[in-house]
């Protein structure tokens, strides 16, 4: 099992990778082996870009993600063509130019003249990483005329570039995602840890508690609390609202499995040791006893993610999550329900493709730390 871990075969290399076997750590171990689930690696590549997509959201727009125009509603996607006609590299896209149909009123869109791209153009102004006032892009027209613009994916009904929107739709869904996680990672090792170390009436309390939430179905009780937030709201307080809502009913997953993990390590000598000299219960928890099965942790964090993001694009798109201006890919998707809109911008559904795309990277993420977690299985 070592030489396959470390993939040698010489006596020599053999005995050495036992020797780097025999003092690695849990983590080392981990890692040694997950690198050899090319899957689960080529995910975890995937779900990094992701996040840097979130990160560089404004950056990597190319128009307002507000703006509209009703000049420009339901306009095609543009083609970036790479090469000009001489041979020469100079992307460019064809610019559309908006007319109304004299016979059935509808917009009709032609592709004629060429802009060429340049990169690092100035445009609508933001915030970096909520510090840094800046207006520079990565993607523009260069000396563009009036009335040019760049929609790579397409407009939707009220002329709102779905490129750009999507950008940040990436940014608000999966940081929603990512704190729902943290916050039920919490609970689950707190109450899990308490649950298992103090036992007795404790442990009944917390375990009925979760037999309880866990036996509700979970889509209506979402709707319900999502439907008790209170119209008026702030974006921002939504936005948090729906966050705590998901972590909430989250967190009876990883406590059950972090109170079968402690059940185990509770005897061991380490945490004997750890009581006698008088350490707390919860630095017992966090400080001894959590890091030795932190692999899994990890491991159940990947495979909890999506569950966080389907819940929150599920909310959005039924209208009881995130509500406009706010956007997300939940919002972006309530557009590809209508038929019509369908039949008139088939490019609307891609705003379903990173949701899928992520949820697979996840998956195959989890799967392939879960595997690893045990180095020596």
């Amino acid at each position: 099992m070592i030489a396959r871990l470390f993939g040698r075969t010489s006596r020599a290399d053999s005995a050495s990778a036992e020797e780097r076997f025999a003092v690695a750590s849990q983590l080392q171990l981990t890692w040694w082996r997950f690198r050899r689930h090319k899957l689960a690696l080529a995910s975890g590549v995937i779900v990094i870009l992701f996040y840097l997509v979130a990160a560089f959201a404004d950056f990597l727009a190319v128009n307002d993600p507000q703006d509209t125009d009703s000049r420009r509603s339901f306009a095609p996607p543009q083609v970036i063509s790479l090469f000009d006609d001489d041979g020469s590299f100079r992307p460019y896209v064809t610019v559309i130019r908006a007319r109304r149909d004299p016979r059935t009123f509808r917009m009709v869109f032609d592709q004629s003249s060429k802009v060429y791209l340049t990169m690092f153009t100035p445009g609508y102004n933001y915030t970096l990483f909520g510090l840094f006032e800046t207006n520079i892009h990565l993607l523009g027209l260069k000396d563009p005329q009036p009335g040019d613009g760049l929609y790579l994916l397409g407009t939707d009904r009220l002329g709102r570039d779905l490129w750009s929107r999507m950008m940040v739709a990436t940014r608000v869904s999966l940081t929603i995602g990512l704190a729902g996680v943290i916050i039920s990672l919490f609970l689950g090792i707190l109450l899990g840890g308490i649950s298992a170390i103090y036992g007795g009436v404790v442990d009944m309390a917390i375990q009925r508690t979760i037999e309880i939430i866990r036996s509700m179905p979970t889509i209506p009780l979402w709707m319900g609390l999502a439907a008790a937030l209170p119209s008026d709201w702030s974006v921002m307080q939504i936005y948090f609202a729906i966050t705590v809502i998901i972590a909430l009913l989250a967190w009876t997953d990883l406590a059950r499995v972090v109170r079968g993990k402690f059940l185990s390590l509770r005897e061991e000598d380490f945490v004997t040791a750890a009581e006698l000299a008088g350490a707390g219960q919860l630095r017992i928890i966090f400080r001894h006893m959590l890091p030795s099965f932190l692999s899994h942790i990890i491991a159940a964090t990947s495979l909890a993610l999506p569950a966080m993001i389907i819940s929150e694009t599920s909310l959005s798109f039924l209208g009881l999550g995130l509500r406009p201006p706010a956007i997300s890919w939940g919002i972006l998707l309530q557009d590809a329900q209508n038929i019509e809109a369908l039949a008139l911008a088939p490019w609307l559904l891609m705003a379903a493709v990173p949701v899928i795309v992520i949820i697979l990277a996840f998956n195959f993420l989890g799967d392939g730390l879960r595997d690893a977690a045990d180095p020596y299985g």
